[in-house]
């Protein structure tokens, strides 16, 4: 059964699934936005550097899912974490993965208690992050 739709059409249908970075680096941001750029219906709407940016584009932006550094300009990614286990609603109940080279145990831990969905270590964890991220939009399109 046809639905008269191309896949242009139906592919334009599909919910968006919006990304906020919390990232330091500007360099490894715009990598971040470059990479998600080329994968189907990911948006990367809102970018910071600290955490006070970082919790005022979630709250502005209600994203679908937000990637942390853990070292920020200012503030933290557990800092980013912890606002978000106090109130995740305000900030639309993300997703949240931390995207590190800092991937001691203790820290890993902390985060999950914290109730992150992933943890991956920028050094070698790139391609899992953006299948995290994939699955992710499948979850939300299905």
């Amino acid at each position: 059964m046809q639905s008269g739709y191309s896949n242009a059409e139906i592919s334009r249908t599909m919910p968006v699934f919006d990304v906020v970075i919390i990232e330091d680096s500007m360099l490894l941001r715009e990598m971040l936005v470059d990479v998600l750029s080329s994968v189907d219906d990911v948006s990367v709407v809102g970018e910071a550097e600290d955490q006070s940016g970082g919790l005022h584009s979630m709250e502005t932006k209600q994203p679908h899912l937000v990637i942390i550094d853990l070292e920020l300009k200012a503030g933290s990614g557990i800092g980013v974490l912890t606002a978000l286990s106090n109130d995740r609603e305000r900030y639309g109940n993300p997703k949240t993965v931390i995207f590190t080279n800092h991937g001691s145990s203790v820290l890993r831990r902390r985060c999950e208690d914290l109730g992150v969905d992933g943890f991956f270590d920028k050094s070698y964890q790139l391609d899992d992050l953006i299948d995290f991220i994939q699955n992710e939009r499948d979850i939300i399109n299905h």
